[in-house]
């Protein structure tokens, strides 16, 4: 007999004081016949059946209004020949029995349903009279073919489904829920009943699905809240996830641990998934958030973003999910280096130059992944290989690269630009002394300025690696100024090419027969001086050259002032290291000392220039010609007197006195020149020698300017040569003889009868040198000299 359908052809309304209390008896014997015969049936139902299509049509019609139930209805009659032909149905085809509530699934549904006076109906929770309740349930067990396995799956069931209909807040019956799932981990481990194994299946699927829709996006589901339930319900999933890939899998027993650790897999996969959708989410908020007013690049604000978001999941998710996976911390920060690694490359693909966004974008990105590489290190330092396979996991951005190769393509297209400015400026330069009140180049001036503004830029650049991308750019403005300073001294000459050469010695003039049969001299004389004098004009070049000498004082000066800035901002920088500034100054000193050397060369050059070329009319030309008494030093005096007044009134105070020195140095050399190699119009008596220190004197008094020019220590010092020479033409000339020849033997092998070798000319003139004395006995006008020149050299007698 079908009860259900018993029951609603033999009950009418009228039986029931209640109207609506028929309606649900009505319904529930209804939900009976649903439950047995299409929902839990014994003999499984093919999707053809059309009893079973038209049952259901049936109820659900009844759902909607209420069912007439008389004998003659016809809804009654369609309804009794559905259910009778469904329960009609055997395994075998040949049973008559009607199984409309057989087997083990209705009873199991039937007991689910039971097991729900566990529970309060207002608010979910379990009853306070809960051993009592399961008293009673266990009554049904013997009726129903309940086991305990099955009853600890049906309470867990229950008690997840109501933590899960509950907007998830009962922590009480997620932890229930938790430790009754222990006991369905074990039961799983005992038995391979197949009924209970489909039940269990499906229960912890169900269980599995919820769960994993949760964790699969664990930032959205959890959050300080509600962060007490991802630990219970990452626990049920879990488990849940292990007792199916056992069921599953044929040869778990077989398998090692390490392949097929559950657990470890499934947590991984809920990071991966988690943290893919997180960033994803961080994406559209970082785009969200850029501006007009916010005009910060989009990937600087997620790096940020990904940057909080690591912190997050390292201080709240990755504690819970670590009994899991013992490098939970690791796998969600590569994840995350990843996902941003993929936007970045993208980025990176298309750069060309330094912008501020681009340092400001690979500024973040570098600042990121040492963040995110530093929490995979901490967390799998205890490890088998202390992290490194987490760090493979994790390519380079090579961010900080790019940003040197970007800075280093910024330095030196400012540096060829400044370049070409500089060898066009310096090819237009006129050096005039009235360019500006300073008397120094402009283009130095301009020059300078650009070096400032170059080296203002690039501390502004907003990148951490100031301290080692500087080097270049001072080594780069280096070799600018250092070839600024070669140009300015290179059209200038040397030194040792205004310093007229020496004839070879003798005491003949130019036209005499003795002459002609020695070897030419080197230079042209003019005068009858035997010392070679230039016709060149070089008082007119004097002002330009004392601009350029002020120039390259004015960039020395300067380079002081680069240094000390470029100092402080080095030290102002993050990144620079102790003692790192006193390695990066080198640049510059360099280039100081490159300026310093060539303000010497040039201070020497315009001083022998304006000695040799000139004062030669008034030096070389006239000193002493003919006598010492009609020609002496008043004239080159006057001369030298005017020069100071122009170097006094362009020169910097800074460099003026280097000049001045240069000037006496030189003067005092041409002086000792015409005493020593003054050609056939001079010659000198030892009377004379007092007229010529007297000269000298003065000439050395003009430099001191009574206290008003330079100090006397000075002076004193670039005066000994000559002061050590002027002795020699004191001397008498046979003490004189005899002195030469004890230096020509110290320096040469004992002469041959009478004859010397004659000796070379020295680098310096000394009282010690045989040249320096010879040169002395052939401007000694007297006739002891003359004959031991004709008898050693064979040089004429008379001058």
């Amino acid at each position: 007999m079908i009860l259900p359908l018993e029951f609603l052809r033999q009950c009418k309304a009228s039986d029931f004081p209640d109207p609506q209390e028929y309606v649900a008896w009505q319904f529930r014997n209804l939900k009976l016949l649903e439950t047995g015969l299409l929902v839990h049936p014994l003999v499984p139902l093919s999707k053809s059946d059309i009893s079973a299509h038209r049952l259901l049509q049936i109820i659900h019609i009844a759902y909607e209004r209420p069912l007439e139930t008389g004998k003659d209805s016809e809804s009654m009659q369609e309804l009794s020949s559905a259910v009778k032909s469904l329960a009609s149905r055997s395994l075998d085809g040949r049973s008559d029995e009607c199984h409309w509530a057989d087997g083990f699934p209705l009873n199991f549904h039937i007991y689910r349903m039971l097991v729900e006076a566990c529970f309060e109906s207002e608010d979910g929770a379990v009853v306070d009279e809960i051993d009592e309740v399961m008293g009673l349930l266990k009554k049904t067990w013997v009726i129903l073919g309940i086991n305990q396995m099955l009853h600890n799956l049906c309470f867990t069931w229950a008690l997840f489904n109501h933590f899960a209909m509950l907007d998830q807040v009962d922590i009480e019956l997620l932890s229930a829920a938790e430790k009754q799932l222990t006991e369905v981990v074990n039961d799983a481990k005992t038995t391979e009943d197949p009924d209970y194994c489909d039940i269990l299946s499906s229960t912890l699927s169900s269980i599995m699905g919820w769960t994993e829709q949760r964790l699969l996006a664990y930032h959205e589901t959890f959050s300080t809240s509600n962060i007490d339930s991802m630990h219970g319900i990452a626990s049920i999933g879990v488990s849940a996830a292990k007792i199916l890939a056992k069921d599953t899998s044929k040869e778990y027993r077989r398998r090692r641990k390490g392949e097929t650790d559950v657990a470890r897999g499934r947590i991984e996969a809920y990071i991966r998934s988690s943290i893919r959708t997180a960033f994803a989410q961080r994406m559209e908020e970082a785009d969200s958030k850029r501006s007009s007013r916010n005009p910060v690049p989009v990937l600087s604000i997620l790096a940020k973003d990904i940057g909080d978001l690591a912190t997050k999941e390292k201080n709240m998710y990755s504690p819970i999910l670590k009994k899991w996976h013992p490098f939970a911390s690791g796998v969600a920060v590569t994840t995350l280096h990843s996902c941003f690694g993929n936007e970045l490359k993208q980025f990176m693909d298309g750069l060309t130059k330094l912008t501020p966004d681009t340092a400001q974008v690979l500024n973040a990105a570098d600042k990121l992944e040492k963040y995110l590489v530093k929490i995979a290190v901490e967390d799998s330092v205890d490890s088998d290989d202390g992290g490194k396979s987490l760090i493979r996991q994790m390519p380079p951005y090579e961010a900080e690269n790019a940003i040197t190769n970007l800075v280093k393509a910024w330095v030196k297209d400012r540096v060829d630009r400044l370049k070409g400015w500089v060898h066009r400026s310096l090819q237009q330069e006129t050096w005039n002394p009235k360019a500006n009140r300073q008397s120094f180049a402009p283009s130095s001036v301009e020059m300078l300025r650009i070096i400032d503004e170059i080296l203002d830029a690039f501390f502004q650049l907003p990148i951490p690696m100031h301290s080692t991308t500087f080097p270049d750019l001072a080594a780069g403005i280096g070799r600018i100024i250092q070839y600024y300073v070669s140009k300015a001294k290179s059209c200038c000459g040397t030194r040792s090419t205004t310093i007229p050469q020496l004839p070879h010695l003798t005491r003949c003039d130019v036209g005499s027969k003795l002459f002609k049969k020695k070897e030419k001299p080197h230079v042209l004389m003019k005068r009858g001086s035997q010392v070679g004098s230039s016709t060149g004009n070089s008082a007119s070049d004097l002002p330009e050259l004392c601009v350029r000498i002020n120039t390259l004082h004015y960039i020395q000066t300067e380079l002081e002032n680069l240094k000390k800035k470029a100092k402080t901002c080095l030290r102002n920088c993050e990144s620079a290291q102790d003692g790192i500034t006193d390695g990066l100054s080198i640049n510059f000193e360099l280039s100081q000392a490159s300026c310093q050397d060539s303000i010497r060369q040039l201070c020497d050059t315009t001083a022998y220039k304006l000695v040799f070329n000139c004062l030669s009319h008034v030096l070389l030309d006239t000193l002493y010609v003919g006598g010492t008494s009609s020609n002496r030093v008043e004239p080159l005096l006057r001369e030298l007197d005017s020069i100071l007044r122009v170097i006094s009134g362009i020169v910097h105070n800074g460099v003026r006195s280097r000049l001045i020195t240069s000037l006496m140095k030189g003067s005092f050399d041409g002086f000792l020149l015409v005493l020593l190699a003054g050609g056939p119009t001079r010659a000198f008596t030892l009377q004379d020698s007092q007229i010529i220190e007297n000269d000298f004197r003065d000439l050395r008094g003009l430099y001191f300017a009574n206290g008003d020019g330079l100090p006397e220590e000075v002076i004193d010092k670039a005066s000994l040569e000559v002061k050590s020479i002027l002795p020699l033409l004191q001397t008498d000339t046979g003490i004189l003889i005899q002195r030469f020849k004890q230096t020509i033997s110290r320096c040469y092998e004992s002469p041959a009868k009478s004859r010397f070798p004659m000796p070379a000319v020295p680098a310096q003139w000394s009282p010690d040198d045989p040249n320096t004395i010879l040169r002395v006995l052939c401007y000694r006008n007297d006739e002891v000299a003359s004959k031991f020149l004709k008898k050693t050299y064979d040089l004429p007698k008379k001058l």
